[in-house]
């Protein structure tokens, strides 16, 4: 059976999956095809290209079409809460009950002019409407590989009006304990303190978490922003979650808090610097995002938790890498499984695999995102013969060893090598990469070539085995998904790769799924002793990480990197 998922509904981040039977074939992100960060308002045409033929798939094949979005009828306490909650906007209000799956059909009506763009006949496909946290839900548990009953929590802005959720999975079925909607959503809270802070929602939420270690939470008290008691929880909106008339607007444009934040906090923040109170902001706002989602997570999990110990999660929230970090501290918890493609992109497979189960498959767990395209030495040479700028280049016979070498040196390097990831996070398929024993090479990456904030942090990416060594906690770390506590002794062998607060956000890779990327790593560890590389995505500050071998030759010549490595040809300046 051969099942497309198509994300996009929301308006941002659209994207394609392709399941042929059991197996994830391929996934990708609409935004690193077109160059646009997000590809807001866009639909995911060149990613559902790609999977097809990359699969080697004809449209007139496809099975069934699932998408993560779907009618939410009116028995729904849903659109109730939203119209009562909403009271102070009455065209929403109203709209919520009178026409309230309004942008579903519209969503609908775009999906079937796609598919027939694609050369699929709409008529002939199965069409899976996936409400929007279940897909959430089906890419954390259906891929997780667990076995046993698992608790599922699902926390981002909003779907069709649903916030956040909490449930379980047992024998691959997905089982509802209890959702929050619009507009008590605390990835909603959090995206518009986000705003606040000065950062676009949707995109600048993990600047403030890089932000917060910076400040003190204790300095200000944020908790008016939510009340919770007895398992429910409502956002403030005399402070954010707001629409309409109640928007704080500046130069003509309207932001999801108002203007009593304002008058509470001060300006919204302008510039790059990390400065006093906003540093102080950012961690009142990580510590109450942390706390109320651990408060529902026990309330409404923590009997799950103390039968077998497993936990998944997905949503934009679980991108949130030091909430789970405090997750995984917890006593009742074994492990958690975080969806590395959490945000909407990821329910793409979501509402793949969620077809697949219902119609009886059991989908195979995920152990790496290395799902986009991949090029040969013959096309990265043509994309340099091709390029404007002339590159200098060479092949080269052992790229670990002769990467290692510049590493050393204190370079960093343009790492384009096999399957472009898919998710947010850089795995070493689309990486630059430095050795983060040499003293400044973070800051170079940082100023010259990323163009982004000073204060910005980097990850390593290391040996699996390594990871035992490294850090405190114990618990698997493919996907960049957690921070860890760092070992004192690795603090000054890695310092480049440790933030302010002592922790790490780790990518922890077995041989078996990347073999180039972990030999380099290898041969780092012959020359420095330690198994270890600095990692971040190939991308310039508000760009899309790369995609082909011209996109990265375009972003080497438009940045101060000196090495590029695309499969085996060297480019140097």
């Amino acid at each position: 059976m051969i099942i497309l998922g198509l994300s996009g509904a929301l308006s941002h981040d659209p994207s394609a999956a392709l399941y042929i039977d059991n197996k994830l074939v391929a996934a990708a992100e609409e935004e690193r095809f077109i160059r646009d960060k997000h590809a807001k308002n866009k639909m995911p045409y060149e990613s559902a290209k790609f999977c097809l033929e990359f699969a080697g798939i004809s449209p007139e094949d496809v099975d069934v079409v699932a998408v993560p979005f779907a009618p939410i009828p009116l028995t729904s306490p849903a659109r109730w809460h939203y119209a009562k909650r909403y009271w102070y906007a009455p065209d929403r209000a109203l709209d919520a009950i009178l026409t309230g799956n309004r942008r579903f059909y519209r969503y609908k009506d775009s999906i079937m002019e796609l598919l027939k763009k694609l050369g699929i006949n709409p008529k002939k496909i199965e069409f899976e409407a996936v409400e929007h946290h279940l897909a959430h839900a089906s890419s954390a548990y259906h891929l997780s590989g667990f076995k046993e009953k698992t608790a599922i929590m699902g926390i981002d802005g909003k779907g069709e009006y649903a916030t956040t959720f909490f449930g379980y999975g047992e024998n691959g079925k997905i089982h509802k304990i209890k959702e929050f909607y619009d507009p008590d959503s605390l990835g909603g809270l959090y995206g518009a303190i986000t705003e606040y802070l000065g950062f676009e929602m949707l995109d600048g939420e993990y600047k403030v978490m890089g932000m917060a270690p910076y400040g003190d939470a204790s300095r200000y008290d944020f908790s008016r922003l939510i009340d919770f008691k007895d398992g429910e929880f409502s956002v403030n909106t005399e402070y954010a979650n707001v629409v309409g008339l109640r928007r704080y607007k500046e130069k003509g444009k309207g932001y999801y808090f108002t203007p009593k934040l304002i008058d509470w906090l001060g300006p919204r923040r302008q510039g790059d610097a990390a400065d006093d109170p906003y540093i102080h902001y950012a961690a009142a706002i990580q510590k109450l995002y942390e706390e109320i989602s651990l408060k529902l997570m026990n309330y409404y999990l923590g009997d799950i938790l103390i039968e077998t110990g497993k936990i998944v999660f997905s949503g934009g929230g679980a991108l949130n890498v030091k909430l789970n970090q405090k997750i995984i501290a917890q006593s009742n918890v074994k492990e958690l499984w975080v969806q590395p493609a959490s945000g909407d992109a990821g329910t793409a497979i979501g509402a793949a695999s969620f077809a697949a189960v219902k119609r009886g498959i059991v989908v195979d767990k995920m152990e790496h995102v290395y799902l986009g395209p991949s090029f040969t030495n013959d096309e990265c040479e043509a994309a340099c013969k091709d390029h404007p700028n002339k590159p200098n280049y060479q092949i080269i016979s052992d790229v670990p060893v002769e990467i290692a070498k510049i590493l050393h040196d204190g370079n960093p390097v343009a790492w384009f090598q096999g399957r472009m990831e898919f998710g947010p996070r850089a795995l070493g398929g689309r990486s630059i990469i430095g050795s983060p024993s040499a003293k400044g090479v973070a800051d170079r990456i940082n100023e010259q070539i990323k163009f982004r904030e000073r204060w910005r942090p980097f990850c390593p990416s290391m040996l699996d085995r390594v990871a035992k060594e490294m850090f405190i906690n114990d618990h698997p770390a493919p996907f960049m998904t957690f921070t860890f506590e760092v070992e004192e002794e690795w603090k000054t062998r890695v310092p480049e790769v440790v933030h302010e607060d002592g922790t790490a956000r780790a990518q922890a890779l077995k041989k078996e799924n990347h073999p180039r990327y972990y030999a380099l790593m290898e041969e780092m560890e012959k020359l420095t002793g330690n198994g270890v590389v600095l990692n971040t995505s190939l991308n310039r500050r508000g760009e899309a990480v790369v995609c082909t071998p011209e996109d990265a030759l375009n972003m080497f010549f438009g940045s101060d990197l000196e090495y590029l490595i695309m499969e085996d040809v060297l480019v140097t300046k």
